[in-house]
Protein backbone atom coordinates (compact mmCIF):
# COMPACT_ATOMS: atom_id res chain seq x y z
CA UNK A 1 0.00 0.00 0.00
CA UNK A 2 1.22 3.51 -0.76
CA UNK A 3 3.09 5.09 2.09
CA UNK A 4 0.91 8.20 2.12
CA UNK A 5 -2.11 6.02 2.88
CA UNK A 6 -0.47 4.36 5.88
CA UNK A 7 -1.89 5.38 9.27
CA UNK A 8 1.00 6.15 11.63
CA UNK A 9 0.20 5.06 15.19
CA UNK A 10 1.87 5.87 18.52
CA UNK A 11 1.27 3.52 21.48
CA UNK A 12 1.16 5.12 24.95
CA UNK A 13 0.67 2.65 27.82
CA UNK A 14 2.66 1.98 30.99
CA UNK A 15 2.40 -1.81 30.56
CA UNK A 16 5.04 -3.16 28.21
CA UNK A 17 3.07 -6.35 27.62
CA UNK A 18 0.08 -4.32 26.43
CA UNK A 19 2.24 -2.27 24.06
CA UNK A 20 3.86 -5.44 22.72
CA UNK A 21 0.48 -7.06 22.14
CA UNK A 22 -0.90 -4.02 20.36
CA UNK A 23 2.23 -3.70 18.20
CA UNK A 24 2.19 -7.39 17.26
CA UNK A 25 -1.39 -7.18 16.05
CA UNK A 26 -1.21 -3.79 14.36
CA UNK A 27 1.96 -4.61 12.45
CA UNK A 28 0.08 -7.22 10.41
CA UNK A 29 -2.34 -4.56 9.15
CA UNK A 30 -1.45 -3.39 5.65
CA UNK A 31 -2.51 0.20 6.26
CA UNK A 32 -1.29 0.75 9.85
CA UNK A 33 2.29 1.37 10.99
CA UNK A 34 3.36 1.61 14.64
CA UNK A 35 5.92 4.42 14.60
CA UNK A 36 6.72 4.51 18.32
CA UNK A 37 5.88 3.71 21.94
CA UNK A 38 5.79 5.57 25.24
CA UNK A 39 5.38 4.39 28.83
CA UNK A 40 3.66 7.46 30.31
CA UNK A 41 1.89 10.65 29.35
CA UNK A 42 4.93 12.94 29.39
CA UNK A 43 6.89 10.62 27.14
CA UNK A 44 3.82 10.21 24.95
CA UNK A 45 3.50 13.97 24.41
CA UNK A 46 7.22 14.26 23.61
CA UNK A 47 7.06 11.33 21.18
CA UNK A 48 3.95 12.78 19.54
CA UNK A 49 5.80 16.04 18.87
CA UNK A 50 8.78 14.13 17.50
CA UNK A 51 7.00 11.50 15.40
CA UNK A 52 3.83 13.37 14.32
CA UNK A 53 1.61 10.26 14.33
CA UNK A 54 -1.84 10.23 12.76
CA UNK A 55 -3.44 8.33 15.67
CA UNK A 56 -2.38 7.88 19.29
CA UNK A 57 -3.59 4.89 21.30
CA UNK A 58 -3.59 6.27 24.84
CA UNK A 59 -4.10 4.64 28.22
CA UNK A 60 -5.78 6.78 30.88
CA UNK A 61 -4.28 5.53 34.15
CA UNK A 62 -0.49 5.81 34.08
CA UNK A 63 2.15 6.86 36.63
CA UNK A 64 3.41 10.42 36.38
CA UNK A 65 1.45 12.31 33.73
CA UNK A 66 -1.76 10.38 33.14
CA UNK A 67 -3.74 10.16 29.92
CA UNK A 68 -6.10 13.03 30.77
CA UNK A 69 -3.25 15.48 31.31
CA UNK A 70 -1.51 14.16 28.20
CA UNK A 71 -4.65 14.89 26.19
CA UNK A 72 -4.74 18.44 27.53
CA UNK A 73 -1.06 18.95 26.69
CA UNK A 74 -1.53 17.59 23.18
CA UNK A 75 -4.44 19.95 22.60
CA UNK A 76 -2.49 22.94 23.91
CA UNK A 77 0.28 22.05 21.46
CA UNK A 78 -2.22 21.82 18.58
CA UNK A 79 -1.20 18.24 17.90
CA UNK A 80 -2.90 17.04 14.71
CA UNK A 81 -3.04 13.46 15.99
CA UNK A 82 -6.43 11.88 16.67
CA UNK A 83 -6.41 10.22 20.09
CA UNK A 84 -8.15 6.92 20.71
CA UNK A 85 -8.31 6.11 24.41
CA UNK A 86 -7.83 2.39 25.04
CA UNK A 87 -8.34 1.47 28.68
CA UNK A 88 -9.77 -1.01 31.14
CA UNK A 89 -11.40 1.77 33.19
CA UNK A 90 -15.11 2.19 32.45
CA UNK A 91 -16.24 4.59 35.18
CA UNK A 92 -17.87 7.85 34.09
CA UNK A 93 -15.35 9.82 36.15
CA UNK A 94 -12.64 8.45 33.84
CA UNK A 95 -14.51 8.42 30.54
CA UNK A 96 -15.97 11.92 30.62
CA UNK A 97 -12.78 13.90 31.42
CA UNK A 98 -10.96 12.03 28.64
CA UNK A 99 -13.54 12.99 26.06
CA UNK A 100 -13.79 16.56 27.30
CA UNK A 101 -9.99 16.80 27.08
CA UNK A 102 -10.14 16.02 23.39
CA UNK A 103 -10.18 12.25 22.83
CA UNK A 104 -11.66 11.30 19.45
CA UNK A 105 -12.82 7.93 20.68
CA UNK A 106 -12.91 5.56 23.63
CA UNK A 107 -12.65 1.77 23.55
CA UNK A 108 -11.89 -0.87 26.16
CA UNK A 109 -8.82 -3.08 26.26
CA UNK A 110 -10.92 -6.19 25.74
CA UNK A 111 -12.03 -4.86 22.33
CA UNK A 112 -11.83 -7.39 19.51
CA UNK A 113 -8.52 -6.86 17.63
CA UNK A 114 -10.24 -6.39 14.28
CA UNK A 115 -12.62 -3.88 15.90
CA UNK A 116 -9.61 -1.98 17.27
CA UNK A 117 -8.09 -1.75 13.81
CA UNK A 118 -11.45 -0.51 12.56
CA UNK A 119 -11.57 2.06 15.37
CA UNK A 120 -8.14 3.38 14.38
CA UNK A 121 -9.25 3.75 10.78
CA UNK A 122 -12.49 5.40 11.88
CA UNK A 123 -10.95 8.11 14.08
CA UNK A 124 -8.26 8.71 11.48
CA UNK A 125 -11.02 9.39 8.94
CA UNK A 126 -12.45 12.06 11.26
CA UNK A 127 -15.21 10.08 12.94
CA UNK A 128 -16.15 10.30 16.60
CA UNK A 129 -16.06 6.80 18.07
CA UNK A 130 -17.93 6.09 21.30
CA UNK A 131 -19.17 2.78 22.63
CA UNK A 132 -22.93 3.02 23.34
CA UNK A 133 -22.62 3.03 27.12
CA UNK A 134 -20.05 5.82 26.92
CA UNK A 135 -22.31 8.02 24.78
CA UNK A 136 -25.18 7.32 27.16
CA UNK A 137 -23.10 8.37 30.16
CA UNK A 138 -22.12 11.62 28.50
CA UNK A 139 -25.66 12.51 27.55
CA UNK A 140 -26.69 12.36 31.21
CA UNK A 141 -24.14 15.01 32.17
CA UNK A 142 -24.86 18.69 32.69
CA UNK A 143 -24.57 20.66 29.49
CA UNK A 144 -21.16 22.34 29.62
CA UNK A 145 -21.24 23.49 26.02
CA UNK A 146 -23.96 26.09 26.19
CA UNK A 147 -27.73 25.71 26.05
CA UNK A 148 -30.12 25.69 23.15
CA UNK A 149 -29.88 29.48 23.00
CA UNK A 150 -26.40 29.24 21.52
CA UNK A 151 -27.76 26.93 18.87
CA UNK A 152 -29.92 29.80 17.60
CA UNK A 153 -26.72 31.55 16.48
CA UNK A 154 -26.04 28.78 13.95
CA UNK A 155 -26.95 29.30 10.32
CA UNK A 156 -29.09 26.71 8.55
CA UNK A 157 -26.01 25.39 6.73
CA UNK A 158 -24.10 25.13 10.00
CA UNK A 159 -26.95 23.13 11.51
CA UNK A 160 -26.80 20.77 8.51
CA UNK A 161 -23.05 20.33 9.03
CA UNK A 162 -23.56 19.80 12.77
CA UNK A 163 -26.18 17.11 12.14
CA UNK A 164 -23.74 15.25 9.91
CA UNK A 165 -20.98 15.57 12.53
CA UNK A 166 -23.38 13.96 15.00
CA UNK A 167 -23.93 11.19 12.45
CA UNK A 168 -20.21 10.44 12.60
CA UNK A 169 -19.37 11.83 9.16
CA UNK A 170 -15.87 13.04 8.31
CA UNK A 171 -15.29 16.44 6.69
CA UNK A 172 -14.83 14.75 3.33
CA UNK A 173 -18.12 12.89 3.67
CA UNK A 174 -19.92 16.07 4.75
CA UNK A 175 -18.49 17.89 1.73
CA UNK A 176 -19.83 15.19 -0.57
CA UNK A 177 -23.25 15.12 1.11
CA UNK A 178 -23.74 18.89 0.97
CA UNK A 179 -21.91 19.44 -2.34
CA UNK A 180 -19.34 21.73 -0.74
CA UNK A 181 -15.55 21.90 -0.82
CA UNK A 182 -13.74 20.28 2.09
CA UNK A 183 -12.20 23.67 2.91
CA UNK A 184 -15.69 25.19 3.23
CA UNK A 185 -16.76 22.37 5.53
CA UNK A 186 -13.72 23.00 7.75
CA UNK A 187 -14.72 26.66 7.97
CA UNK A 188 -18.27 25.70 8.97
CA UNK A 189 -16.93 23.30 11.63
CA UNK A 190 -14.69 26.03 13.07
CA UNK A 191 -17.63 28.45 13.19
CA UNK A 192 -19.82 25.86 14.91
CA UNK A 193 -17.21 25.20 17.60
CA UNK A 194 -16.71 28.93 18.14
CA UNK A 195 -20.43 29.76 18.36
CA UNK A 196 -21.20 26.86 20.71
CA UNK A 197 -18.00 27.38 22.74
CA UNK A 198 -16.91 23.77 22.20
CA UNK A 199 -13.40 22.35 22.00
CA UNK A 200 -13.73 19.75 19.26
CA UNK A 201 -16.10 17.75 17.06
CA UNK A 202 -16.61 15.11 19.75
CA UNK A 203 -18.24 17.73 21.97
CA UNK A 204 -20.11 19.09 18.94
CA UNK A 205 -21.56 15.65 18.20
CA UNK A 206 -22.71 15.25 21.79
CA UNK A 207 -24.18 18.78 21.82
CA UNK A 208 -26.13 17.95 18.65
CA UNK A 209 -27.54 14.75 20.14
CA UNK A 210 -28.39 16.48 23.41
CA UNK A 211 -30.27 19.27 21.63
CA UNK A 212 -31.95 17.18 18.96
CA UNK A 213 -30.11 18.63 15.97
CA UNK A 214 -30.84 16.47 12.95
CA UNK A 215 -33.78 14.63 14.54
Amino acid sequence: MAEDHTIKVLLVDDHQVVRKGLRTFLEIQDDIEVVGEAADGAEGVARAEELRPDVILLDVKMPGMDGIEALRRLRSLDSPARVLVVTSFTEQRTVIPALKAGAAGYVYKDVDPDALAGAIRSVHAGHVLLQPEVAGALLTQDDTGGGQGRGNALTEREREVLALIADGRSNREIARALVLSEKTVKTHVSNILMKLDLADRTQAALWAVRHGVGD
